[in-house]
């Protein structure tokens, strides 16, 4: 199948690309996939002290944190960029999603930033003609996508499955990809947002006319790590915590 050839989006950016002098700047940091237990164990650390100083969930910032805390990355926490966490010419695209029972979760949606074919390629009207602002929604993507490429050797999405209760985890990782635009038909939906099928009339995508929020449809694949994660016994609270620093009238100077 050919690819619609398209010319390129218009996109925001802000150029946020950091590449980091270390000995993975030419390697990968391990095989797609295959994350390491000392990265798991870091990354458990992480969520066990976010839950002992009260969190009571653990969003996207928290999650990228984690990682590059555990792979001694940088944490770009960029809203444009594909690239989240960074190592070397390597890169990551962070998401996270909450499920009741992840261990049994088949198939989950990524909400994969925003596209506006309205900003890219001047589509004011996006109900027009739903094949070409589906077109147009692939192109933004796949430009983001290049762009990334272009400035790091390895493009990765990282997965992070999380239960209501934060006791049961599930992670896995996969190449961060483009899609051929031809491979996909759009419809309406009954919420009046636009979904991409395959050949297969199976979903692939959303994309919400309200906001231009992009999500990819994602199978889970059979090779994840499944964990469970045992909370802490106490829990950090305030009045505690000022007591520990002594805390009095005295801290304060009205002005």
């Amino acid at each position: 199948k050919v690819k619609i050839k398209m010319k390129n989006p218009k996109l925001r950016s802000n150029n946020k690309f950091v590449i980091t002098n270390n000995v993975f700047n030419n390697n990968i940091l391990y095989p797609l996939n295959e994350i390491p237990y000392n990265i798991i164990r870091s990354i458990c650390g992480y969520f066990v002290y976010l839950i002992y100083i009260g969190n009571k969930d653990i969003k996207g910032n928290d999650w990228e944190h984690a990682f590059a805390s555990a792979i001694n990355g940088i944490h770009l926490d960029s809203p444009i960029s594909i690239a989240d966490v960074v190592l070397g010419n390597n890169c990551w695209s962070m998401k996270t999603v909450k499920c009741k029972i992840p261990f049994n979760t088949k198939s989950i949606r990524l909400i994969s930033g925003r596209c506006s074919p309205d900003y890219s390629y001047c589509i004011t009207d996006p109900y027009d003609n739903i094949q070409k602002t589906g077109e147009a929604i692939l192109s933004i993507w796949n430009e983001r996508i290049k762009i990334a490429y272009d400035k790091y050797n390895q493009v990765r999405t990282l997965v992070l499955i999380r239960s209501f209760d934060l006791k049961k985890f599930v992670v896995f990782e996969e190449q961060t990809k483009q899609f051929f635009i031809n491979d996909y038909h759009w419809i309406l939906n009954n919420n009046n947002n636009l979904i991409g099928l395959d050949s297969n009339n199976l979903p692939c995508f959303t994309w919400q006319p309200h906001g231009s929020q992009f999500t990819i449809h994602t199978i889970v694949p059979k090779k994840t790590v499944k964990f469970c994660l045992k909370s802490p016994n106490t829990y950090l609270n305030t009045e505690n915590v000022l007591k520990s620093l002594n805390f009095d009238d005295s801290w304060i100077t009205l002005v």
